[in-house]
């Protein structure tokens, strides 16, 4: 090896055009960026499948985010210093991605976000059974790997404690309201049967290549390890949580009210939407399309033959019993009866569909009550881990049926489960490529996605009609109520109350969104956002293009670089219809 190294060394310095050049100095950096951020994020790593991180968990104290904001920086000046002008017009797109998701980053380091690690949407609490259950499963290395990262789970939650109490003397903390299940959400992860948390249900479905005398041997050694240490961890956090933490917790539901907390709204509105629009120009836009979209329902609520007022007829679809499943499993199978009805109709909107396969279920019961109706988690080729769409069935009486094609859509197909599976399986394409999300780009895509559902055949009776517009009146609304409730001095009340009046959400949703819109400032301005701007593309192109305009063509140039920015993204769909043209 040594000799190797040395010929290697002549090699290279004897023959001057063997220097790297600025392509390969990327792809290295591009490496380098990526091999951090797993390092940084073994649960992230777990999610795409990146080896050797599924022993570990992220690291929260305060020395390691100062380290790693150092490394982002360095990072961030490494990428700056390459030479542009020397890169093809695709190399330089990637160069362009990457140097924009960094800056991001970057700056957010001005905002304390580390302290902000426990609500009822996310934290150590959901964290670790989580991950667990994602893990893979197919050696017993893999099962080996589950039993270090129980063992390691002891530090990751006592040192989310000792962040929390720092951020707690600071007087930085997530809003009061947006912690109130949390202590719920532990009892759930650590019930008094041990045998039924799901940190040890999570120990199944193990290969034949482990016998069953050393699946027992497994199965009693994490057994162990959750009773002696993860339970008197969680314990801890839960003790500290609700006798110190909540009750001393910030009483404002408003980012602005925390330090620098105008800019650090901004900054998030920035990111999220990729855009330069300012908060009252959000506020004002989601105004705007409220009143576009309540002149539509109203004319499906009169094609109906109802005869009542919106809040009648709204009233009506929260309460008629025709409209909700007796039982999770009739709900669960109607969502996948819809997401098969779905996936025929693909081939007539996309040339090009994804590989990865996709499933349907339900929403753990340890954190249910406090999620909102349906998320998507992406899948793993590497790990053999398909996507899924999860879909909450907690409160049957909040899950209408009248919702469940256009929910279906978003997260699902042809939403979510598309598009980040395309990105995924852009070929050679480095993997921070494939996995950078602008939630401007993944999220608006998901609510245009589910208008696609006209000319799939779906919505084709008024409450499944009236459905699809709630929700598109439902994203409509966060534009009003989360810069309300951050920048405008919109109390809760204000918000639920305006998000009812405007929509035939269940007032437990509305309850959840708001606390979500509270928990996670300006993520939820992504949506209508980016759906405006898909719309707005295809008007263009439908026009310009006229009778050269192929649907399935536009959907699939929408998706040939991944998720993008807006702004790179107008700019890139206008250089492809003059080619078309």
């Amino acid at each position: 090896m040594k000799s190797l190294s040395f010929a290697l060394f002549l090699l290279l310095s004897f023959n001057l055009s063997a220097s790297p050049s600025v392509e390969e100095r990327l792809t290295v950096l591009f490496d380098d960026i990526w091999h951090q951020t797993m390092i940084s994020n073994p649960t992230y790593a777990t999610y795409v499948g990146y080896p050797g991180q599924n022993s570990l968990w992220p690291d929260p104290s305060l020395v390691a985010h100062a380290k790693n904001a150092a490394q982002r920086k360095e990072l961030l000046r490494q990428l700056r210093s390459v030479d542009t002008e020397k890169l093809d017009k695709d190399r330089y797109l990637e160069w362009m991605l990457v140097e924009k998701s960094l800056s991001d980053e970057v700056a957010g380091q001005a905002y304390p976000e580390q302290f902000i690690l426990v609500h009822q949407r996310t934290g150590v609490q959901q964290d670790i059974a989580d991950t667990l259950s994602m893990m893979p499963k197919f050696s017993h290395q893999d099962f080996k790997d589950r039993l270090a990262r129980l063992e390691n789970a002891e530090s990751y939650i006592l040192s989310t404690i000792e962040v929390l109490r720092e951020g707690l003397a600071r007087g930085i903390t997530p809003p009061q309201i947006t912690l109130r299940d949390v202590p719920e959400q532990i009892r759930n992860t650590i019930p008094t049967d041990i045998d039924k948390s799901p940190l040890l249900t999570s120990f199944s479905g193990f290969p034949d290549s482990i016998d069953q005398a050393e699946q027992e041997k497994i199965t009693a050694r994490a057994r162990q390890i959750i009773k002696q240490k993860i339970y008197p961890a969680f314990e801890s956090l839960l003790h500290f949580l609700e006798d110190d933490y909540i009750p001393n917790s910030n009483a404002s539901i408003a980012l602005i009210d925390m330090p620098n907390g105008a800019a650090w709204y901004r900054h998030r509105a920035k990111t999220f939407t990729t855009s330069d629009l300012t908060p009252k120009q959000i506020h004002q836009l989601g105004l705007s399309e409220v009143k576009r979209i309540r002149k539509e329902m109203d004319k499906v609520i009169s094609a109906s033959g109802f005869d009542g007022t919106f809040g009648e007829f709204t009233h009506f679809l929260r309460t008629d019993p025709q409209f909700y499943m007796t039982s999770a499993d009739d709900l669960m199978v109607g969502y996948r009866d819809i997401a098969k009805r779905a996936d025929p109709e693909l081939a007539k909107l996309f040339g090009k569909l994804p590989r990865m396969p996709y499933g349907v279920i339900p929403i753990p019961a340890y954190a249910a009550k406090s999620q909102t109706t349906a998320y998507y988690w992406g899948g793993s080729s590497k790990d053999g881990r398909p996507g899924y769409f999860y879909a909450n069935t907690y409160a049957l009486n909040t899950r209408p049926t009248w919702e469940m094609e256009a929910l279906t859509l978003h997260e699902a197909m042809p939403g979510h489960h598309l598009q980040i599976s395309l990105a995924q399986e852009l070929p050679e394409t480095h993997p921070l490529l494939q996995n950078l999300s602008y939630p401007g780009f993944v999220e608006g895509w998901g609510l245009y996605a589910e208008s696609l559902g006209v000319e799939m055949g779906f919505y084709t009776d008024p409450y499944s009609k009236f459905g699809q517009l709630t929700y598109e009146m439902w994203r409509a609304v966060r534009l009003v109520v989360d810069t309300g409730m951050h920048m405008f001095d919109w109390n809760r009340q204000k918000a639920i109350d305006y998000f009812a009046n405007n929509t035939a959400k269940s007032l437990h949703d509305i309850e959840v969104e708001i606390d979500r819109y509270i928990s996670w400032p300006a993520q939820a301005l992504a949506y209508k956002i980016g759906e405006l701007k898909f719309k707005e593309l295809r008007a263009r192109a439908t026009k310009k293009l006229g009778s050269k305009f192929d649907l399935r063509a536009f959907h699939d140039q929408l998706h040939v670089k991944g998720a993008l920015p807006m702004d790179v993204l107008d700019k890139r769909m206008d250089k492809w219809i003059e080619t078309q043209l």
